[in-house]
């Protein structure tokens, strides 16, 4: 079996619509859906992700089930979720793979709510910002450590520790 190239790759386009309403006030960034998430249809859902498990040990809820769940914490604490790529080439959920990306317009989030700071959802998401979408949002972002459980060397109470300083 040959190994896929990236070159071959076919484009994939982001099909999940952004998290926010007016009273959002931290928007968090992704680099771009994972199979999974992709699958299911909704941010961060392949099961190993610890994304949900540090939001809800932020603020103290219990974890989130169902997509309903999941957008009812993240508006009730006034967080916004979205993606830097609206398209690209990526081989799996590979983000070390992306190729010819093209950026979401953040702009409907930030003249749709107050959005007073800006966080990525690891290295990736925050290279990507700062690479495409920086100069139009007009904000810095914070890097935050990535929730993906291939980044092992942040344990869960660690992760919800650090990202506590800036999603509160």
């Amino acid at each position: 079996m040959k190994a896929e190239k990236i070159s071959d790759a076919q484009p994939v386009f982001h099909e999940i619509a952004p998290v926010y309403d007016k009273d959002s006030r931290i928007l968090i960034l992704g680099s771009f859906p994972s199979v999974k998430s992709r699958e299911v249809g909704f941010f961060y859902g392949h099961p190993q992700n610890r994304f949900w498990k540090v939001l809800a040990g932020i603020f103290n809820v219990p974890v989130p089930v169902t997509i309903e769940e999941k957008k009812e914490m993240l508006l009730a604490h006034r967080i916004a979720v979205w993606d830097v790529i609206a398209s690209c080439r990526i081989i799996g959920s590979s983000d070390s793979s992306i190729k010819d990306v093209v950026p979401n317009d953040l702009g409907k989030i930030l003249s749709g709510a107050k959005i007073e700071r800006i966080c990525a959802n690891g290295a990736t998401a925050w290279r990507l910002y700062e690479k495409y979408t920086k100069t139009a949002a007009g904000m810095e972002a914070v890097k935050l450590p990535s929730t993906s459980p291939a980044n092992a060397a942040w344990n869960l109470e660690r992760l919800i520790a650090y990202w506590k300083t800036y999603i509160n």
